[in-house]
C-alpha cells in the first residue's frame, strides 16, 4: 500500500515537471535560460 502511494506521487511529479518544462518552452523561454547559462559560464571563468 506505502509503495503504491510513492509511485502515485512520483509519477504525479513527474507529470508536473513536464506540464511545466512544456509551459516554459511555448513561452520562448529556452532562449533565455541559454542566455543566462553562457553568461554565468563567461563570468566564472573570467573570459567576458
Amino acid at each position: 500500500m506505502q509503495n503504491n502511494k510513492k509511485n502515485i506521487v512520483r509519477a504525479a511529479v513527474v507529470a508536473a515537471s513536464f506540464a511545466f518544462i512544456f509551459y516554459g518552452i511555448t513561452r520562448g523561454e529556452t532562449s533565455v535560460v541559454l542566455n543566462k547559462a553562457v553568461n554565468i559560464c563567461l563570468e566564472c571563468i573570467g573570459l567576458g
